[in-house]
């Protein structure tokens, strides 16, 4: 068993191993070890178009995801709390985004915008930042509220009840005691969108315009003419970053559910 985690731990992790290797090759492509160099590190820092992709990138990952953790936790408590008609039906709607492939997302969000075309300015709406902040809340959306409704579906509802017993509002039993429990899974499901939204390419590439490039699509239009160290340095501070935030979000998820615990047993 152990040699066997260890081989699937290996095949998981040695292609990582070798991309931050070549990360600091000197040679401008990975065909070869040439000696060792920062100058890929410092090439990067120094790239304009790639720096602004990445902050289109992070620009658009941060409000799809500020925006789907509102919308997407109010969604995961109104399915576990009320009853409504057609509740199976709209749950089955939500969660649709998990199983339908992104290029059937990007065709049907493209499709969309070019019928609806509603006036803003004197014109149409034009594709650029907007356009794919509102594509990515559809996909960022159902993964939050199903992290959330599954932390949801685990807590006692008698909680809230106790609350409101106690003279509390419904909009306080839900800010002071629902909402500490949902936020480690509100964490975890905002870390996963955002890492979804950063990767993502197709639904990008579908509801841009001409002239905005978030860090995927620049990083496709360079790799054509093969993966140059760079793009290697690149992947490695992504990679690095985003093994941050994880270690982070699993800090602060541990903090809360400590003071949870002890916060039942006194």
């Amino acid at each position: 068993m152990a040699w066997f985690s260890l081989l699937m731990f290996g095949f998981m992790y040695l292609p990582i191993a070798v991309l931050a290797f070549y990360s600091f090759n000197d040679s401008r492509y990975s065909t070869g070890w040439k000696g060792f160099t920062w100058k890929w590190y410092q090439l990067f820092l120094s790239d304009s178009r790639i720096l602004t992709a990445l902050a289109n990138s992070l620009l658009v990952a941060g409000f799809a995801v500020a925006i789907a953790a509102v919308i997407g936790t109010l969604m995961a408590v109104g399915l576990a709390r009320y009853r409504f008609p057609g509740k199976q039906l709209y749950q089955s709607v939500a969660y649709l985004p998990l199983i339908v492939p992104d290029i059937s997302i990007a065709v049907a969000t493209l499709v969309f915008l070019a019928a609806v075309a509603i006036p803003f300015s004197g014109g149409l709406v034009q594709l650029g930042l907007g356009t794919i902040i509102a594509a990515h809340v559809v996909f960022c959306l159902s993964y939050i509220a199903i992290v959330v409704s599954t932390r949801i579906n685990a807590l006692d509802p008698h909680l809230e009840e106790a609350a409101l017993d106690l003279g509390a509002t419904p909009f306080q039993a839900f800010i002071q005691v629902l909402l500490p429990e949902l936020m480690p899974a509100i964490v975890s499901g905002c870390l996963l969108a955002f890492v979804l939204s950063l990767d993502d390419f197709l639904i990008s590439s579908f509801t841009t315009g001409g002239g905005v490039k978030t860090l995927p699509i620049e990083i496709f239009g360079r790799i054509r003419t093969g993966v140059k160290p760079d793009i290697n340095a690149l992947s490695v501070i992504l990679i690095t970053v985003t093994g941050f935030l994880f270690a982070l979000a699993e800090y602060l998820r541990y903090r809360t559910e400590q003071k949870r615990q002890k916060r039942f047993q006194n």
